[in-house]
């Protein structure tokens, strides 16, 4: 975040004729005359909700593919139909969430609030759950809840950032989700080290740091940002997907989808290292940390590079490094150092794609239509990744999990030289 130096000597007020500022964030001048924005207050508090949630759902996330596949007898796929509802259900009312928030001011705020609430209180419910269909019912659940949360968070952040600082903005917002990324694991390991019944601790103590998120953000979160509607652009369900009509904003969406057809879900990627390399299983949820860990470092650089050089270089230089990932995966040399190197890349591919999509979707919709906008892109990389993991654990369940890996580093490749000819028109 940059600041003014409080030793500047002041600069002149801005020209009656200077058009006022329609980002919540506030802009100030180097005293060589170099234009400084700081991060907006509506961002910390975002990134504050997302990291106490993150270490909540982080918790749960670092178990459960232990806890399926180990605890409950899963196949690989079976795991990976829950795998799939679990970072695909989403994508069906995400666009519900987009529109609701976008639909009078100040709801981007409770809409979020149903979606966080609804995520937390579905966390105790895993306590109750033992089969396959109670489970995917638990999940499904806790991801419409997300669904619903997403594209009004991120539209708050986006509106309350300027298009030279939002790279950055998301940035931050990233890293601090992703701060509570890297404590939830280290929770959930020391409460499967420290209890007898491992798991129901791990999902009780879930619960409790869930709601303690949704208590931050009614608190200290604002309910609207950004400048009131114009009219030019009615909040409409029928305006929503007309925004793909857009070259830029349905290119994106197209490249979001096509790349999302190939990434393999990251308990997948945990589960090959920990098969392939013989991770203990009490050290299990601490792989996360490697992923977490690389991204957090990342997150806020690889914005201000995106706000520099190009968004969409960045978020192709990202699928670059989860392809290097994948490589090192099917490699037959398996030194110490493989672990690291792969969710090193890992992490960096998150930093790289993550907040900058979202960065670079926002430039290309209106602030009356941005929750739907966003909801758009993220809707069909949602449903994208859902069939990528139901076809991912189908073919490691009949092919095995290299021949698996080797067809999805394959797509993926595929997918990105597609994305560098589909690309929005103007960017690098």
């Amino acid at each position: 975040m940059y600041v003014a130096d409080s030793r500047a000597t002041s600069q002149p007020p801005a020209p009656p004729s200077a058009p006022a500022s329609r980002s919540a964030d506030r802009v100030v001048r180097h005293p060589a005359g170099r234009r400084l924005s700081a991060i907006a207050p509506t961002v910390f508090a975002l990134g504050t909700v997302s990291l106490v949630t993150d270490v909540s759902s982080e918790m749960v996330t670092a178990v459960l593919p232990l806890y399926l596949v180990a605890g409950l007898g899963l196949t690989p796929l079976g795991f990976g139909l829950l795998d799939g509802i679990y970072n695909g259900f989403s994508a069906l009312v995400r666009l519900a969430g987009g529109h609701l928030a976008d639909r009078g001011e100040g709801r981007h705020k409770w809409v979020a609030g149903i979606g966080y609430g609804l995520s937390a209180l579905c966390k105790p419910l895993l306590l109750l759950a033992h089969s396959l269909p109670l489970i995917g019912l638990v999940l499904a659940a806790d991801r419409t809840g997300k669904g619903l949360r997403t594209a009004p968070r991120d539209a708050l952040i986006s509106l309350s950032s300027t298009p030279e600082n939002r790279g950055r903005a998301f940035g931050v917002h990233r890293a601090m989700d992703t701060a509570g990324a890297l404590l939830g694991p280290l929770v959930a390991f020391w409460i499967l080290r420290a209890t007898v019944d491992g798991y129901d601790a791990v999902f009780t103590v879930s619960f409790c740091v869930a709601v303690a998120g949704v208590l931050v953000l009614a608190l200290f979160v604002p309910g609207a940002a950004g400048a009131p509607s114009d009219g030019s652009a009615r909040p409409t369900l029928r305006a929503a997907l007309a925004l793909l009509r857009r070259p830029d904003l349905r290119r994106i969406a197209l490249c979001a989808l096509l790349l999302g057809l190939a990434t393999v879900s990251d308990s997948f990627v945990y589960l090959l290292l920990q098969r392939g390399l013989g991770v203990p299983e009490r050290c299990f949820p601490l792989l996360p940390l490697g992923t977490a860990a690389a991204f957090l470092l990342l997150a806020v650089p690889l914005g201000r590079l995106a706000d520099r050089v190009g968004r969409w270089r960045v978020f192709l230089a990202g699928h670059a490094a989860l392809l290097s990932a994948y490589g090192l995966l099917l490699g037959s040399w398996h030194p110490a150092a493989l672990p690291f190197a792969v969710l090193a890349l890992h992490g960096c591919f998150y930093a790289a794609t993550d907040g900058v999509l979202m960065a670079a979707a926002s430039d290309s919709v209106p602030e009356e239509l941005r929750s739907s906008g966003l909801a758009l892109v993220q809707t069909g990389q949602a449903g994208a990744r859902f069939v990528c993991s139901l076809g991912f654990g189908a073919a490691w369940t009949v092919w095995g999990d290299r021949a698996a890996l080797t067809a999805s580093t394959a797509v993926l490749a595929l997918c990105a030289m597609l994305c560098l000819v589909l690309r929005p028109k103007g960017t690098v």
